[in-house]
């Protein structure tokens, strides 16, 4: 018999198994949130109202967390101008006051949000640049010095508000924001919160055994302590700040008296003792600002244009916390037409400040903005009753200038949280967006980093008297440019802008555009008009028993 023939065929090529979808590990893990455009844990939203005392113990808050900023841009800035402490008392009664009208104007018919106008820290560096130009002048005393500034600034302020009345009211600052989407309102409300960290630990710890007593104790009695009875929950939720400030402030008073600061540093008396600020001895009984109080205002080009800058930061800041606002207090994110209104609004009070001699413009409040989160409640009429102790405190100056004895360490202790609150609510509006988009997360990144980045090379190159890494022979651009890359929030809103809506603009879905779009309308959600619209029924304000 033959041998039989084998004949070996190759094996057929392995069929390619079908590409496996990873598995769903939302479902298999647990439940999924659906995206929500409203916050469901607010007590009282932005047109609900708690009862009238508790109200206005609410609005005494807003007052106090305001005076912080108020407080630390006048302790900064006057002794430089040549100002000396009953200076520095009356400039803090006209930034209170000018607080008090604009944030008044800004909740009846500007945004028509619960946020407070306080003191902006964007008008820094212009201010400096005209302290700088009179450095060197010989004046009769060092009061004359620092009246000529404060004309100076007067004038400057009064040309830049045109800008903001003129982007505001002419609706090129609403088609601006009509190109956001989520993906860039995302990093430009983060970096309003984050951008201020040096308000947090670092002036902190000017002071630590202050400061951290506070940060520690009104964490564990806001959030822990309020959990042991329903009652201390209602109080402590809402009114810990006033109960904190009130027990480390009176330790600090014990440490003051028992001469525990006798022997420090200066600057550490400066920021510990409670009998530093010298506001009490010197500021005026009853003092009511009036327009052109340090004299007429002094006009100069070249500070016209670095104020011009300053207003421009105050609007981009203004804008994300605006967005803050509205997530916290329960509104639908601001439609473009009410965001052109509230910038437009923010340069007649810019024009108002530069009449009464206010050392700096207002901005929307970041601290405040935190503070709607924290206690919970959004009511707009808590913020418009804080308008009262504004004005008020402004006027009586003796006892105004006791809270703003306050020492600093305290409220940077408050800031720490409240800044917080804002940074994180901006990070809730990716919900709306497709967040594991890689084009998105590029967009996201690039954004936030650039946005704390820049910002914080300007500072880092800044020196002691405001000149900033900047410096052509033309100090009003050194000014405007040095100003704006200073600031985290207008960085953001560049960089996001402009990457968000020319790299692959056309994914629409992924971007958030859909969901943003019904926003920008007056009539594009019902909710617009109910939120927004100016006023049409006085029981908004009058209390029921009384209709």
């Amino acid at each position: 018999m033959g041998e039989t023939e084998h004949h070996h065929h190759p094996p057929p090529p392995p069929v390619a198994a079908p590409p496996v979808a990873p598995p769903n590990l939302a479902l298999s893990r647990g439940p999924t949130w659906a995206p929500a455009e409203q916050l469901h844990q607010l007590q009282y939203c932005i047109h609900s109202n708690p009862s009238w005392p508790q109200a206005l113990l609410l609005a005494f808050q807003h007052y106090i967390v305001n005076l912080g900023t108020t407080v630390l841009i006048a302790s900064t800035i006057v002794p430089r101008m040549g100002g000396d402490h009953g200076d520095k008392a009356r400039v803090i009664q006209v930034l209170l006051f000018m607080s008090g009208i604009n944030t008044l104007l800004q909740t009846l018919i500007g945004s028509r949000l619960p946020t407070v106008m306080g003191a902006s820290f964007a008008y820094i560096l212009p201010v400096l640049s005209i302290i700088n130009d009179y450095t060197d002048e010989a004046f009769a005393s060092e009061h004359d010095r620092f009246v000529r500034g404060m004309r100076t600034i007067q004038g400057s302020m009064i040309v830049a508000s045109f800008l903001n009345i003129i982007i505001g009211y002419g609706r090129a600052w609403g088609e601006l924001t009509r190109l956001f989407t989520p993906i860039i309102v995302v990093p430009v409300v983060c970096l309003v919160g984050l951008g201020l960290f040096a308000r947090g630990f670092p002036l902190l710890g000017n002071c630590v055994e202050i400061g951290l007593p506070m940060l520690i104790l009104l964490i564990i009695s806001q959030q822990y302590m309020k959990r042991i009875h329903s009652r201390a929950h209602l109080i402590l939720e809402r009114f810990a700040l006033l109960l904190c400030i009130g027990i480390v402030w009176a330790f600090a008073a014990i440490l003051t008296v028992s001469g525990a600061y006798n022997n420090v540093k200066t600057a550490t008396k400066q920021s510990c003792r409670t009998d530093r600020s010298f506001l009490m001895s010197t500021a005026p009984w009853i003092k009511i600002p009036y327009p052109f109080q340090w004299g007429t205002p002094i006009f100069r080009a070249s500070h016209v244009f670095g104020m011009l800058g300053a207003a421009l930061v105050s609007s981009a800041e203004s804008t994300g916390t605006f967005f803050a606002a509205a997530r916290l207090s329960g509104a639908t994110a601001p439609p473009a037409h009410v965001l052109s209104r509230s910038i437009g609004l923010q340069g007649v009070g810019m024009l108002l400040e530069g009449l009464f001699g206010s050392l700096v413009g207002t901005t929307a409040s970041v601290e405040n903005v935190g503070l709607l989160g924290l206690t919970h409640i959004g009511s707009r009429r808590v913020v418009q009753i804080s308008t009262a102790f504004m004005i008020f405190f402004s006027i009586f100056g003796k006892f105004g200038a006791f809270f703003a004895s306050i020492p600093l360490p305290i409220f940077a202790a408050i800031y720490c949280i409240l800044l917080g609150i804002v940074a994180a609510s901006g990070i809730t509006f990716i919900q709306f967006a497709n967040s594991n988009s890689m084009r998105n997360i590029y967009v996201l990144g690039v954004s936030l980093f650039l946005g704390l980045s820049i910002p914080q090379y300007f500072t880092m190159n800044t020196t002691y008297d405001g000149h900033g890494p900047v410096r052509t022979n033309a100090g009003w651009f050194n000014d405007i440019l040095n100003t704006i890359f200073s600031s985290p929030a207008t960085v953001a809103i560049i960089v996001g802008t402009v990457l968000d809506n020319t790299l692959e603009a056309k994914h629409v879905d992924d971007r958030g555009v859909p969901w943003w779009k019904p926003f920008q309308h007056s009539k594009g959600d019902v909710r617009t008009e109910e939120f927004y619209s100016y006023p049409l029924r006085f029981n908004e304000y009058i209390p029921t028993r009384f209709l």
